[in-house]
């Protein structure tokens, strides 16, 4: 086991900030950890799902999860169900990322999915694996929180590690974990719609900066006592345009 976890979450197509992020990575002594939605809404899905995939075959990076690659795997299983929801929230730039631009206009649902699906074998099964947490001394990573109303943080559904809001952020966390979680951008969780850094409360940590709406992305380093480093890019590309 590592001395240092660096973490790393929702880089959604940004493939220049995750790179960024990553020339601060120290395979050495770095645990790198992807706390999920690598994909949709940016430019550069492929390359960033890619990436992640390689970070973890080559560097023994653990890539959790997120309710983004669900998305994207629901999409592929149900096409013609899927479709409209998923473009809707972000797939239409992974679809085009993984075969061409103009894709969703040229193809039924269907035929994208089927298309993808011949292309892109190795890389689906991947996603299919990743896990939905991960645990660390006293650290507990997730892509979105735990059900804080559960006696055992671990019965918590598939559902709610990759999906919960409110419920998780509001509640007491009695779970004896610092718990690190993306999903909700922490200009959301602080309650101004602008304020990009870390979002820390009750032993929770959100680290999703909201990079591919104008925000940021952060690079956060743990030693078992706490925060060491956060590493924050900001998204110099466009303006602050939350649009979900």
């Amino acid at each position: 086991m590592k001395d240092l976890i660096y973490a790393i979450s929702d880089i959604h197509g940004m493939a220049d900030l995750f790179k960024n992020l990553l020339q601060d990575y120290d395979p050495e002594r770095h645990q790198l950890v992807l706390i999920g939605d690598l994909n949709d809404r940016g430019p550069k899905t492929k390359e960033c799902f890619l990436l992640g995939k390689q970070l973890v075959e080559e560097q023994q990076a653990i890539y959790l999860r997120g309710n983004h690659e669900e998305y994207f795997l629901q999409f592929l299983q149900a096409p013609e169900d899927w479709f409209a929801p998923y473009v809707r929230n972000g797939g239409k730039e992974t679809l085009e990322s993984l075969l061409h631009k103009g894709a969703t206009e040229e193809y039924s649902p269907t035929e994208i999915a089927m298309m993808i699906r011949s292309r892109y074998q190795e890389l689906i099964a991947f996603l299919m694996e990743r896990p939905l947490y991960y645990e660390w001394h006293q650290y507990l990573f997730v892509h979105a929180g735990v059900d804080l109303t559960k006696t055992n943080w671990q019965d918590t559904s598939d559902h709610d590690f990759i999906w919960i809001r409110e419920p998780f952020h509001q509640g007491k966390n009695q779970t004896g974990k610092t718990i690190v979680f993306g999903h909700t951008i922490t200009p959301m969780l602080h309650g101004d719609m602008q304020t990009t850094d870390l979002w820390i409360s009750d032993q929770k940590i959100g680290i999703d900066g909201g990079a591919v709406f104008g925000g940021s992305v952060h690079g956060v380093i743990f030693d078992e006592q706490g925060i060491l480093q956060d590493i924050e890019y900001q998204n110099l590309a466009g303006p602050w345009q939350p649009d979900f």
